[in-house]
């Protein structure tokens, strides 16, 4: 199933637990702020109060996109001793973020409710709902917090979650639902049509209107702008793209098919060089690229090879032909009037992770920041020595032969660059919540380390 929105979500779910409808000890409480939405559509469906279980992640220090584990209110934490041990995260490093978040935490507490308390759930049916679950930290730390605020009974429930859900979360509620466990499961965002990032206005909106109970909406605070409290939020907002286009890419003799989306007031634009056996249509890519929007990072997916270049196989591993064509692409980008000005940078998966570094090597290419996603940086040889842009290179912690051939050519590498792991991945980031980590690395990545627009660019022109 592909959901709609959160609260098409939403609705579906309350259907699933219609059981629970009308009873006078339940209670349904939501985890922000992807979790609220959901959680409000649940309530209406079984006419429950709503209120939030507030948890936050607890990122690892170098990578803070990479979950070490969860805290929630009163104290409840959780500690992916996996990989705490892999990354290798002191305990001073690991209290010092527990202290951070537990701040951040009171923070959204004081913003969300206000004077208003939590709802007592002591003795009570509570049904925890969130848009989806990944990896489960978040989920596990919820289950505990109400736990120990005494409730009698706890229902995990979610639109979507990875088929072995019920073996990692076993104890921790006393019902598990989920309406799909798909066996495709990367990322809870790819089961949504709209799955857009949400800020503390959209989580307030959803408990004024579950409070007043007349169905209208209220957001914002007295006084308080909708930018306002975007801004104190520090979140990324989706971006209406203002070109959404299929085109062709001219690079030399040949035309090659593409697609393009540039936001409203883009930050800069990345293109994309995909792996052998992919093409434009990669999902993974796709997925990357939609993440990026919300930095409002425009993206250019598009095939590196011609339909006939495809069907020799010798062409995919040709990383000096997929380096020109990556070159070719930059220079059409550099001839639009919507994208001359804007900062590129590369995202490479695969052997498209060495063209994309040969790509970098070369004079004028312009690419301005690089990132690797499972890639093969080795491929590109003698040329990683050349490359000026800051790199990133992402590999999975359970894909030990690309790692390794990572760290050899990260020796070679002269340019500011990081290695990142991300633990239980292997090759494709198949496992649950690993894409949503690479993700994250790479909007940080690409937002920290392009430069601003050389000017303002409001042409439009999707040939």
């Amino acid at each position: 199933m592909l959901f709609t929105d959160r609260a098409a979500a939403g609705r579906h779910l309350g259907d699933r637990l219609a059981a629970l409808a009308g009873r006078p000890d339940v209670v349904v409480l939501g985890l922000p702020r992807g979790g609220v939405p959901v959680a409000a559509a649940v309530a209406r469906a079984l006419d429950a109060p709503l209120d939030l279980c507030l948890v936050r992640k607890l990122g690892v220090p170098a990578q803070p996109e990479l979950a070490m584990g969860a805290i929630g209110e009163d104290g409840v934490r959780v500690v992916d001793d996996t990989v705490v041990r892999e990354v290798g995260v002191p305990p001073a490093a690991l209290e010092r973020v527990a202290e951070r978040e537990q701040r951040e935490l009171l923070r959204r507490a004081a913003r969300y409710r206000g004077d208003r308390p939590a709802l007592p759930v002591a003795g009570r049916t509570v049904v925890l709902v969130d848009d989806g679950v990944a990896t489960g930290s978040t989920a596990r730390a919820a289950c505990r917090t109400v736990r120990a605020r005494g409730a009698a009974r706890t229902v995990l429930a979610v639109p979507v979650a990875p088929p072995d859900w019920t073996r990692r979360l076993a104890g921790e509620a006393d019902e598990l639902v989920a309406l799909e466990t798909p066996s495709g499961f990367f990322a809870v965002g790819q089961f949504y049509t709209d799955f857009a990032q949400l800020d503390d206005e959209d989580v307030i909106a959803c408990l004024r209107e579950a409070a007043s109970g007349d169905g209208t909406e209220r957001t914002g605070e007295p006084g308080e702008t909708a930018e306002e409290a975007e801004a104190e939020a520090g979140v990324e907002v989706e971006a209406e793209a203002e070109v959404e286009a299929e085109v062709e890419v001219e690079a030399g003799p040949v035309r090659l098919a593409g697609h393009l989306t540039i936001p409203a007031a883009p930050a800069g634009l990345v293109v994309f060089a995909h792996g052998s056996g992919s093409g434009r249509h990669s999902p993974r890519n796709r997925y990357v690229a939609a993440g990026l929007h919300r930095a409002r990072l425009g993206t250019l997916l598009f095939d590196l090879l011609t339909e006939e270049e495809a069907g020799e196989r010798g062409n995919v591993f040709d990383t000096a032909l997929l380096a020109a064509r990556l070159t070719a692409a930059t220079a059409w980008l550099r001839r639009r009037p919507d994208t001359r000005n804007l900062p590129l940078g590369c995202f490479g998966a695969s052997t498209g992770a060495a063209a994309a570094l040969r790509a970098a090597a070369e004079p004028g290419t312009d690419i301005a920041a690089v990132v690797s996603r499972g890639g093969r940086p080795d491929l590109a040889g003698p040329a990683l020595p050349a490359v000026t842009a800051p790199t990133l290179l992402i590999v999975g912690g359970a894909d030990p032969q690309v790692l390794d051939l990572n760290r050899q050519a990260q020796t070679h590498l002269t340019c500011e660059n990081h290695l990142a792991v991300v633990p239980g991945a292997t090759h494709l980031f198949e496992e649950p919540g690993t894409l949503d980590q690479a993700t994250d690395l790479s909007r940080t990545w690409f937002t920290t380390h392009l430069p601003p627009p050389t000017a303002p660019e409001n042409a439009k022109d999707p040939r």
